[in-house]
């Protein structure tokens, strides 16, 4: 009879515990206890996400193509001045520029030292990977042996996934049936009509960079941007310092056909001196002769 009497007191005991415990701390019926979070407390916060518009130390995710695809921005240094390059606007066409983008940022992870303590580098290898993925299976990271020799998927890979020439959809002069050599080609329903060439103008107006360097093929020169008023001084300047490094001639304009929408004189539009670089052909990225203007481009802001 006594050890019964204990044993009820016992129970009695551990159910108040029990009803004190829960009345004090609710346990919601969503709740999973004791279940790990797959984030790390930083990508809680949101510190490393890399969902579109948002950006870590090291990448951004500036949008997407018309595909889905994420037009990725890869940044080096921190100084104040934002110097910006940009590959593969041609996709497929032009994908030794892409090539070249992607061989740079590899360069800047192991050789950040290049980099003046100033300047901040940002490199979008790809702006048009709907069309480079026509020719290459990955458009993050290919070779050369690894791209299509099919000059008519080549041809279809300069455009986006609308078929628009995205050196066409910017606003400097831009018009709806532009040309490519003396081809028509679509420059979208208006300007900034793609969201390729959004991404580049809201991340332009977000971080207003202090120059930009754009490649394409293949011609091989530099050619300085303007929009009907001359060329800046600056963008002068770095024409000349890209092209005495690297060993291209140095032009004032691209004037072999006329170019409608090109994004280059957009951002000589908006204030911005940027120059076209133009590789020999379209196989070559010319690897010693671009970092040998890159690096002169970089101590150029340095001062």
């Amino acid at each position: 009879m006594r050890n019964t009497l204990i044993i009820i007191i016992i129970v009695l005991l551990v159910g108040a515990g029990v009803y004190f415990y829960f009345l004090n701390n609710p346990l919601s019926l969503d709740a999973t206890p004791n279940k790990p979070s797959p984030y790390t407390s930083e990508e809680q916060n949101g510190s490393s996400m890399n969902v579109a518009g948002q950006e870590n130390k090291d990448m951004t995710i500036i949008g997407t193509s018309v595909g889905g695809r994420d037009i990725v921005a890869y940044h080096f240094g921190s100084g104040e001045k934002e110097l910006l390059f940009v590959g593969g606007i041609h996709g497929g066409y032009e994908w030794n520029t892409a090539l070249l983008g992607n061989t740079l940022v590899d360069y800047l992870k192991t050789h950040p030292e290049v980099i003046p303590t100033s300047t901040k580098v940002t490199v979008i290898p790809v702006l048009n990977p709907d069309g480079l993925s026509k020719v290459v299976s990955s458009t993050n990271s290919f070779s050369a042996a690894n791209v299509s020799p099919s000059q008519t998927l080549q041809v279809a890979g300069r455009f986006n996934g609308n078929t628009v020439d995205l050196n066409r959809n910017f606003d400097c002069d831009w018009q709806t049936n532009a040309v490519w050599q003396s081809k028509p080609v679509s420059g979208g329903s208006t300007a900034f009509s793609e969201p390729e060439s959004v991404a580049v103008k809201n991340y332009i107006a977000a971080h207003k960079p202090t120059a930009a360097v754009v490649w394409y093929s293949s011609a091989g020169g530099v050619f300085a941007s303007n929009c009907h008023n001359g060329v800046s001084t600056s963008t002068q300047k770095i024409t000349n310092v890209y092209a005495k490094a690297s060993g291209y001639p140095a032009y004032e304009s691209f004037d072999f056909y006329e170019v409608t929408g090109d994004m280059v004189n957009w951002l000589a539009k908006s204030d911005i001196p940027a120059i076209s670089v133009l590789l020999t052909n379209h196989t070559d990225i010319e690897w010693a002769k671009n970092l040998a203007g890159i690096q002169a481009f970089l101590q150029h802001y340095a001062q």
